[in-house]
């Protein structure tokens, strides 16, 4: 019985590794494989491309002039209460007050900029809290302020909040629970912020969305034929009269296209994190994202720079396996990879087309639901996309992942039923 158990797992193992061979046995199958190669690496390259202006007012851009940065920045790590808010309004006031800031030269103004690097992240959020409107931006403003600013800093965040959702929250827009939900979601967040230097995870979350789709394409295109192949080989004839054809063989055909999807997502997201956080530096990973202007000053997930990494990568692969097993599954019913190669693009790109030529409530809930925001989660997260579950206000990314978690685990099921009943 334990030899015909081995002898039966032997057979499967050689199945699978015969299913993804072919995938990579194709000329297609290779280049693609160089195409993710070298996208990645370009991705890479700008993700660590950060630039620092030295005491010259030149601009440098290296792995030392990186160092540069975070070492200014790092002298000003810490809770940032109103004592620091303090210190950098008066900070800023001192350059701001310079000749060299006020100097109509280019290069004079941007020795005095190199001055106010170390600050630049508090002063971006000064911009933020002390804006006129929520949805206003001054880069100048912070210049205006006076130290005894410093003790708004916080109230404002949520003050500017109360008052866009009174002007421009409307019912249409947001329920008055959803209203509440934003409000206590803003009140509730842990203050002062921890604030570092972050420009690893800043840059890393900025391109994420890149890596993600351009893996999303390959894997596309990489899976598409797994179920189709026979019948454009035209061998469905003898692979569905095989003895295994239409058990062990399906099986191992969805298992591959999960170990393909598995293998190629996680090592392009690990190669990707490695070159751009050890290169610019994992610090600022306990920061909440609301403490990085870029990132989510205004975002209501009240989440670390590093919760927010998990959170995206693994949404990306949620997503990225959905889509993928969709792609299986047009392939298995229609026996054509052209029409599974295009689903990837189509899910991607008619969501952006969609939001720029029509703007409704109804519209933008559907559209937050769909995969596409998975594959960019970092970004969906900035979004003000709400539910109403069972009498409670939830954001969009649990039910995202929830939906997508559920429906990615029933895809392999239907595909190996669709396909078992193929006639060969």
């Amino acid at each position: 019985m334990c030899f015909y158990i081995i002898l039966e797992r032997k057979r499967v193992e050689r199945m699978l590794k015969y299913e993804i061979k072919k995938v990579f046995s194709r000329t297609g199958g290779r280049i693609a494989l160089l195409v993710l190669v070298f996208l990645t690496g370009i991705t890479c390259y700008f993700a660590m491309g950060i630039s620092y202006t030295n005491e010259n007012g030149e601009t440098e851009s290296s792995y030392g002039a990186a160092m540069k940065l975070r070492r200014m920045q790092k002298e000003w790590a810490g809770d940032l209460d109103e004592e620091k808010i303090r210190r950098v309004i008066a900070e800023n006031l001192r350059i701001s007050s310079t000749p060299e800031a006020r100097s109509d030269n280019v290069r004079e103004r941007n020795i005095a900029y190199g001055w106010g690097q170390g600050i630049m992240g508090i002063r971006e959020l000064l911009n933020r809290s002390y804006a006129t409107g929520f949805q206003e931006y001054d880069y100048y403003l912070a210049d205006s302020l006076s130290e005894d600013d410093a003790a708004d800093f916080y109230g404002n965040r949520v003050k500017l909040l109360k008052d866009w959702l009174l002007e421009e929250g409307t019912a249409e827009l947001f329920s008055d629970e959803e209203r509440e939900f934003l409000i206590q979601r803003y009140e509730e967040i842990k203050t002062p912020f921890y604030y570092d230097y972050m420009k690893g995870w800043t840059q890393w979350f900025e391109y994420a969305p890149t890596i993600v789709m351009i893996g999303m394409m390959v894997l596309g295109y990489l899976v598409a034929g797994i179920f189709s192949n026979e019948f454009a080989w035209k061998a469905d004839s003898v692979f569905f009269s095989s003895e295994y054809g239409r058990n062990k063989a399906v099986r191992a055909k969805v298992w591959a296209g999960f170990l393909i999807v598995t293998g190629i997502y996680w090592t392009m997201m690990l190669v990707y994190s490695a070159f751009t956080l050890i290169y610019l530096g994992t610090d600022g990973w306990n920061c909440p994202i609301q403490a990085d202007y870029s990132n989510g000053w205004k975002c209501f997930y009240n989440v670390t720079n590093l919760q927010e990494y998990l959170i995206v990568a693994v949404g990306g692969y949620v997503g990225c396996l959905f889509i993928s097993f969709l792609c299986m599954l047009i392939s298995a019913k229609t026996k054509s990879a052209v029409l599974a190669v295009m689903l990837p693009f189509v899910l991607i790109f008619l969501p952006s087309f969609l939001e720029n030529i029509t703007s409704s409530s109804v519209l933008n809930k559907i559209l937050s639901l769909l995969p596409d925001r998975l594959l960019g989660v970092g970004r969906a997260m900035k979004y003000f996309d709400l539910f109403t579950i069972g009498g409670k206000v939830t954001g969009a990314i649990p039910v995202l992942f929830a939906l997508y978690g559920v429906l990615a685990a029933l895809l392999p099921p239907v595909i190996y039923r669709e396909y078992r009943r193929r006639q060969g």
